[in-house]
């Protein structure tokens, strides 16, 4: 009797193509777990980065007794300054420009660098070039997906700003300081500012004499030449928003300061969006301000990723909103459909408003 040959089964095609489909899945699943563990990873290390700034803003506080200024300008009522300030006749900003991120550096383990500038010749001086294009990872949040290198200053037209004989390259930062709901930016040189809004609730406006003080305008903590202290947060240090988040994916800022001139523009536009005068270097704020009205005449409040997409708003690349830094010292994660009044209120100081949960 001869042997009977068994043959062998192998896989069929629909059997082939399961397997591949499902090994598919599996990957997919793979790749977006370890996706989430990464972003989870670098949301994480912008909250240690917030930390580290608050804390060196308490002790900043507990050495000078106030917070940094939001940036230091040469004071002026009138417009008139000496010619070495470098006055920009619009907006009346004017040397040394420094802004918070400098005045923090000894406080953020950068005593070496803070040393290495000259904080009494002004941020665009030749003599501070090196040390204004340091990279500084506390600045710097891990899931912002644009430039984290230094970058150049630009003028209105977009083109490289040139002061002093010099074209600044400034470190960049991915954290901003509030200036409150008010802003106070290109309107500022002038005696008179316009139409400021004054009541988030009734949208009224009154028009407001600033003479070259910001202090006039802002209520937030941060502004030019600011001296805030923690008397000053009557609305409570919990309550108060003092930095957020700002993308490089939508708009330039920096550590250093703000130079006379400058302009940031936006990288990406939107129907409510442009450039915007040099303070936004540095500052945001909330809204609304002076003409911020949409086309149902309700105040223009821009919260965390709103879509207007203003350079002077915060703006995060997390899933769903943003983290801000509150005076407290605590860090919170805000959510970027936060009630726009809610996110007005926490922006300011000193309003009165009783703030409720978020």
């Amino acid at each position: 009797m001869g042997r009977v040959m068994k043959s062998s089964r192998g896989f069929t095609l629909i059997e082939l193509l399961v397997v591949i489909a499902i090994i598919a899945v599996l990957v997919s699943l793979l790749l977006t777990a370890v996706q989430q563990a990464r972003e989870a990873a670098r949301r994480s290390q912008c909250k240690n980065n917030l930390k580290q700034i608050g804390l060196a803003l308490h002790n900043y506080h507990d050495t000078h007794s106030v917070f940094p200024a939001g940036y230091y300008s040469w004071a002026t009522n009138n417009g008139s300054a000496p010619s070495w300030a470098q006055m920009d006749p619009s907006t009346w900003d004017a040397t040394p420009g420094w802004a918070w991120g400098t005045m923090l550096l000894p406080y953020l383990d950068q005593s070496p660098l803070y040393s290495q500038l000259d904080v009494n010749s002004a941020c665009w001086e030749r003599v501070n070039s090196t040390g204004v294009a340091t990279k500084l990872p506390v600045f710097l949040c891990p899931s912002s997906s644009g430039d984290d290198e230094p970058f150049q200053i630009m003028n209105e037209s977009g083109g490289p700003l040139t002061i002093a004989g010099q074209q600044p390259l400034f470190g960049r930062s991915h954290y901003v300081a509030s200036h409150g709901q008010e802003s106070c930016w290109g309107e500022c040189g002038a005696s008179t500012s316009g139409e400021v809004f004054t009541n988030i609730y009734t949208s009224a406006t009154t028009t407001v004499t600033i003479n070259g003080d910001a202090s006039r305008v802002a209520d937030g903590p941060f502004f030019r030449n600011s001296k805030t202290s923690f008397r000053d947060v009557t609305d409570g240090s919990s309550n108060s928003i003092f930095i957020g988040e700002h993308s490089s994916k939508l708009s330039d800022k920096t550590w250093v300061g703000v130079v006379p001139g400058a302009f940031t523009h936006p990288r990406f536009t939107s129907p409510a969006n442009g450039p915007d005068a040099a303070a936004t270097l540095a500052l945001v704020h909330a809204g609304p301000s002076g003409g911020e009205l949409d086309i149902t005449g309700f105040p223009i409040i821009h919260s965390v990723n709103f879509p207007t997409y203003h350079v002077g708003q915060m703006f995060s690349e997390h899933t769903g909103g943003g983290h801000v830094l509150m005076g407290d010292g605590s860090v919170r994660f805000v959510s970027e459909n936060i009630d726009l009044f809610l996110f007005a209120e926490l922006s300011s100081i000193g309003e009165g408003e009783v703030v409720g949960e978020f």
